[in-house]
């Protein structure tokens, strides 16, 4: 029984020890986006090249919690995606809610994006 607890323990200890491997074998570049100081531009630009991928409205909700107004919705995505805009950035996201995902970046204040882009 002591046996069992204790290796449980080194298994623990050694999965927490090399958590972050297989994050930097994945995404190298998202390990290194954490890693320093990231300005606005550095965020919008990380979205725009995850949009569509799933993980990209988890970054929205991070990146941008707060601050952004929904001003439209439009046929897309799996259904309908809303239009999110940042007054402070001047910058509007288009955001599929069925799969979590942005699916469209624009600069200044879009309420409807064109169909090709939020399909």
């Amino acid at each position: 029984m002591k046996l069992a607890s204790v290796l449980v323990g080194v298994t623990l200890a050694s999965l927490v020890t090399v958590w972050d491997a297989p994050l930097k074998a994945v995404n190298p570049v998202l390990v290194q986006a954490l890693a320093q100081e990231m300005t606005v531009q550095d965020k919008i630009d990380l979205i725009t090249q995850s949009k569509g991928q799933v993980g990209s409205g988890d970054q929205l909700r991070r990146f941008f919690y707060g601050e952004l107004d929904p001003i439209g919705i439009q046929p897309g995505g799996a259904g309908t995606v809303v239009n999110l805009y940042s007054k402070v950035n001047d910058v509007t996201f288009s955001y599929c809610s069925h799969f979590d995902v942005v699916v469209a970046v624009g600069k200044g204040k879009i309420t409807q994006f064109p169909a090709d882009q939020v399909r």
